[in-house]
């Protein structure tokens, strides 16, 4: 039991160390840089929206739609950027974005990250 445990404590601490975390802190955005809808295609030709409300301070609220896929959920806006579900939303310029998303293939359990520009509209 004893190795066990030492074991755990050494894995503990190197994965530990390997973690970085962002040193900024959340400031409140334009809502109007977010708030909306946005579209976009991803490169298999899958189309998507997400729809950013409420936007107070760095809080809003966003559904986001591709396929079958519906999430929503209230976001915390960090850095440009915000995740929902397996997606992360970034600001890259006024009324432009980038999402990505990780898909997992449920037969194999492989993932694929899609990555598309989403446009505010």
């Amino acid at each position: 039991m004893a190795d066990f445990m030492s074991i755990l404590a050494s894995n503990y601490l190197t994965v530990g160390s390997n973690v970085t975390f962002s040193k900024t802190k959340y400031v409140a955005v334009d809502p109007k840089a977010y708030q909306g809808s946005w579209t976009g295609k991803y490169g298999d030709g899958t189309a998507f929206s997400v729809q950013i409300s409420n936007v107070d301070g760095y809080k809003a609220k966003v559904k986001y739609q591709s396929g079958s896929t519906t999430q929503f959920g209230q976001v915390l806006i960090k850095d440009s950027a915000f995740r929902i579900g397996d997606s992360k939303f970034v600001l890259a310029s006024s009324g432009t974005a980038v999402m990505s998303t990780v898909v997992t293939d449920p037969a194999t359990g492989s993932t694929t990250l899609k990555r598309a520009y989403a446009t505010q509209g």
